[in-house]
């Protein structure tokens, strides 16, 4: 018997389950969802089965395919193994990949039958990405700065697929909205990295933050959440408004603006409040979209 046969299936459903990061399905799921919404004005099948996509089997493939790649590393790191990633059993390794595509596979299909050339186009550049921000050859997440862009692509390319699949009408206050939310997912990579600096540097894996440090990082992340906030301020009524919303993470990273490489792992504690300050965030972005609904019906 293999050593993959050997594994209990409640256990291989439990470690995917983990390795999904269930805490983050929102934040993937949530952007296409409303960005798909906000267009069309109606619930369709495309947008129940995109929004599902996005909520489960992507986050499988994404987060799946990170804990295989950067199994080694994840060994070395204590705060792996709840919320912030699972360490795959090896076992597990063949298993992840193979479920995160088969996962995805009707999906894609679907989406792919019911979209444009357009749609289609940034639907595979979001996977692209998604792949081989971890994966070989690629692994742009050892490319400094090219893996805070590329986690960033993670998180509004649902939004821009869901506007592109939806027919959106583009203006430049909708791609200022774009940029702000990509500006945001920069800056989040970037603070996240900080807390990995040694693990990281001990595994031989490079990123942002053992380039260019860890106060540097944190600096770049402060720079990055502000921007955002500022090119909220050119959107439409009441966008604005939404400028307020990077304060939350500005006040959470704050503290660690003066952190070292060797006190690098300090930045965990605010990284474990970003988790939840996102579920805020993402109720005062609610609400403004739900009156941005009201004054466009």
């Amino acid at each position: 018997m293999s050593d993959a046969r050997a594994l209990r299936p409640g256990a291989v459903l439990t470690q995917l389950f983990v390795a999904s990061r269930p805490v983050s399905w929102i934040n993937t799921a949530y952007p296409f969802a409303a960005a798909y919404l906000l267009t069309t004005r109606q619930i369709d099948p495309t947008l129940l089965i995109g929004t599902l996509f996005f909520l489960i089997p992507y986050n499988l493939a994404m987060y799946g395919i990170n804990d295989v790649f950067d199994y080694e590393s994840d060994l070395r790191n204590p705060r792996k193994g709840g919320t912030h990633g699972a360490v795959l059993d090896r076992r597990m390794h063949r298993i992840t990949l193979w479920a995160a595509a088969l996962s995805c596979l009707p999906f894609v299909v679907y989406l792919v039958f019911a979209g444009s050339p357009l749609s289609v186009f940034v639907l595979a550049a979001s996977l692209f990405f998604v792949v081989f921000y971890s994966a070989p050859p690629l692994r742009l997440k050892e490319v400094p700065f090219a893996d805070s862009v590329t986690s960033s692509i993670h998180f509004f390319s649902p939004a821009v697929y869901g506007l592109v699949l939806a027919g959106a009408a583009w203006t430049w206050q909708l791609g200022a909205v774009v940029l702000a939310f990509a500006l945001w997912g920069v800056a989040s990579h970037a603070f996240g990295a900080v807390q990995d600096v040694v693990a990281d540097r001990e595994a031989d894996i490079s990123s942002i933050a053992t380039a260019r440090g860890a106060r540097w990082t944190v600096w770049f992340s402060l720079w990055c959440y502000t921007a955002s906030g500022v090119v909220m301020l050119a959107t439409a009524w009441p966008g604005p408004l939404a400028a307020f919303v990077p304060l939350l993470y500005i006040a959470t990273v704050w503290p660690f603006r003066a952190i070292t490489d060797a006190t690098a792992e300090r930045a965990t504690a605010g990284w474990s409040r970003f988790l939840w300050i996102n579920q805020i965030a993402g109720f005062i972005v609610t609400l403004l979209l739900i009156w941005y609904w009201l004054l466009t019906a």
